[in-house]
This record gives structure tokens, sequence and C-alpha cells, in this order.
């Protein structure tokens, strides 16, 4: 007699939301290397406001903002394995983007402590971010999956 072959649990939707959103953020990451999608490439410093590279021509970055980048899609990844981890990391994550937000806004674009670079693309762009990705943990919330046999 053969057992039958066992599946995978179904991912919760809010695991779904943190492994797309992980993804997205690796994705960017790379891109942030590649010359051509990034405009200026040969500006690219390792941080500061003087890094004059700009993914799709808009948004500031370095070395330091695509390594950020894949960072945090690798802990999206990560913490996607739980509902639990998937939840903290959209949660947390959007209260991070947030608070960059308010950062980018706060600091100079020409100041030195402006190390990430961020201009202001950057800044509504994580001002978007945080709003998303906390509104997707709160709407999805920390729901486990349901198997229905």
């Amino acid at each position: 007699m053969t057992r039958p072959a066992s599946r995978p649990a179904a991912r919760a939707p809010v695991q779904q939301a943190a492994l797309s959103a992980g993804l997205v953020f690796l994705v960017v990451g790379v891109l942030g290397f590649i010359p051509g999608i990034t405009t200026d490439y040969g500006s690219l410093g390792f941080a500061s406001h003087e890094s004059g590279a700009e993914l799709f021509g808009l948004f500031q970055v370095s070395i330091l903002h695509n390594l950020v980048h894949l960072a945090y899609g690798l802990a999206g990844l990560i913490l996607a394995v739980t509902a639990a981890g998937a939840y903290s990391y959209l949660l947390v994550g959007g209260a991070v983007y947030l608070v960059l937000w308010v950062y980018g806004l706060s600091v100079g674009h020409d100041s030195d402590a402006n190390f990430v670079p961020l201009n202001s693309a950057d800044d509504w762009l994580h001002f978007v971010l945080g709003i998303a990705m906390i509104g997707l943990a709160l709407a999805l919330g920390r729901r486990g999956t349901r198997t229905d046999a």
C-alpha cells in the first residue's frame, strides 16, 4: 500500500504578501547594480548624498542603499516562512520605511546626514511602502493557514 504524497501547507495571505515584498526588494537591490537600469552608474558611490546614480533615472541609490534592499528582501523571504514572521516583517518593515520617510524629509538632501542617500522620489516611495506594508500586515493579520479536508 502506498501513502499519498503529502502536499506542503498552503501559505497564509500574510506570508504571500511578505514573500512578494521580499522578492521585489531583492529584484530592486540587484537592479541597482545594473548599468543602464541605474543611470549615471559610474557615479555610484558606497554611501553619501554624493552618489549620483539613480535607479530608473529617478531614485538615488548607492552601494549601501542597494545592499539594504538586498538584505530587506532576504529578510522577507526568511520571515515569510511563518505567518507570525511575515506579519512582523510587514509591520516592522513598514514602520522602518515610515521612519525613513520622516528622516528623508528632515535632513537636507545635500547634507552629510543624508548618507543612504535619499532624494525626494525616495522619500515619497518610502512613505507609500511604509503605508502599504503596514496596511497589508493589519489587513491580513497573523492568520495561519487553513486546510479544508
